[in-house]
């Protein structure tokens, strides 16, 4: 086994992750789309089943070089919505802060594949940082900042203490939330120096963590949740729902109660965004509702996280978990229980 993280396409050759004789189509997905593997997720990999679901997450596949109608580089509108460099303001109350545009591992479904690694848009510098962090400090409605990029946890724990602490000097930011796939991917990453550096800034720290299979939560990774919660850090969950890998009641069931019994409140499991050679990865939305609906009738509300559509073009995201509620009549509705029997509703 490699001792290093995966990048090539020779990489995954001698690894046995991809044919000898796929090689070159590979090579195309390559050119086009970064490719990154810890030895974490490596360890991961059961070579010998054909429909592996974590091979199936971050090992290249020739589906990536087929395009469908819809699809865009940019699929839920990050640029128009970038007021300077680093910053998404979509909402009101919060904003993206991109910190890098590189990851540990490059997931293959990823929705800003188009603008992540070596050939993405780039780090953001030191002047640029600053600029970002004006805006933020001139809008007194921001309330949250939310750290991603790329993953920020891929930063330095000294870069990290420096943006916490100029988020300290922000009083009207209240809570700063990180989204990473650090602690599932690289969790010895997860030090006292860099939850020290987290805590700098002293906000509310929220981490929502990125897994979308049970098998990814190992014992090392369950570990670095751990020191995170102990170091004060509050733990969301956020999932993608993929055909093939979990899209089925009973692989998500196992995830979301893990999650839970580790400390990781479910919160988002999205449905796959239109960015470019991902429809092998995409259910319909009916398919995502009926396995909603089945999660609902089986699990304790503290394991259900919201099913969430994230318009194309910018406009947001939207819960689509359900359609249990419809009015028939001014302040009569139809109510769907549980099992899916209707009930009628007034007042």
């Amino acid at each position: 086994m490699a001792k290093g993280t995966l990048r090539s396409v020779g990489d995954l050759v001698s690894e046995g992750l991809v044919p000898t004789d796929e090689a070159a189509s590979i090579t195309a997905v390559a050119e086009r789309y970064a490719i990154a593997l810890t030895p974490t997720v490596r360890a991961l990999i059961d070579t010998t089943a054909p429909n592996d679901p974590i091979a199936a997450q971050y090992v290249p596949s020739a589906a990536e070089l087929v395009e469908h109608p819809g699809e865009r580089p940019d699929p839920i509108g990050d640029h128009p919505h970038s007021p300077v460099e680093g910053i998404v303001h979509r909402y009101p109350d919060r904003v993206l802060l991109k910190l890098v545009h590189v990851c540990p591992v490059y997931c293959r479904f990823c929705f800003r594949r188009e603008m992540v690694g070596p050939q993405g848009d780039g780090n953001l510098g030191a002047e640029a940082l600053q600029r970002a962090l004006d805006y933020i400090r001139t809008d007194a409605r921001i309330w949250e900042v939310i750290l991603t990029g790329g993953d920020p946890l891929i930063l330095s724990p000294r870069r990290l203490r420096e943006v916490m602490q100029q988020l300290a000097t922000i009083s009207h930011v209240r809570v700063v939330r990180i989204h990473s796939r650090v602690p599932a991917v690289d969790p010895a990453r997860i030090s006292i120096e860099l939850l020290e550096a987290l805590k700098a800034g002293g906000k509310t720290l929220y981490l929502a963590l990125h897994v979308n299979h049970p098998r990814e939560l190992t014992t090392e990774v369950r570990e670095a949740c751990r020191r995170l919660s102990t170091a004060g850090v509050q733990l969301v969950s956020q999932s993608v729902l993929l055909r093939s890998i979990n899209d089925n009641t009973e692989t998500l069931a196992e995830l979301m109660r893990s999650f839970v019994e580790i400390g990781v409140k479910p919160y988002y499991l999205h449905h796959p965004d239109m960015a470019p050679g991902t429809g092998h990865f995409r259910l319909t939305i009916a398919e995502g509702q009926a396995i909603m609906r089945d999660l609902r009738s089986k699990l304790s509300g503290l394991c259900i996280p919201h099913y969430i559509l994230d318009l194309p073009g910018g406009h947001g995201k939207v819960e689509i978990g359900t359609n249990a509620l419809r009015e028939v009549e001014p302040n009569r509705y139809i109510v769907l229980d549980r099992h899916g029997r209707e009930h009628l509703y007034e007042g």
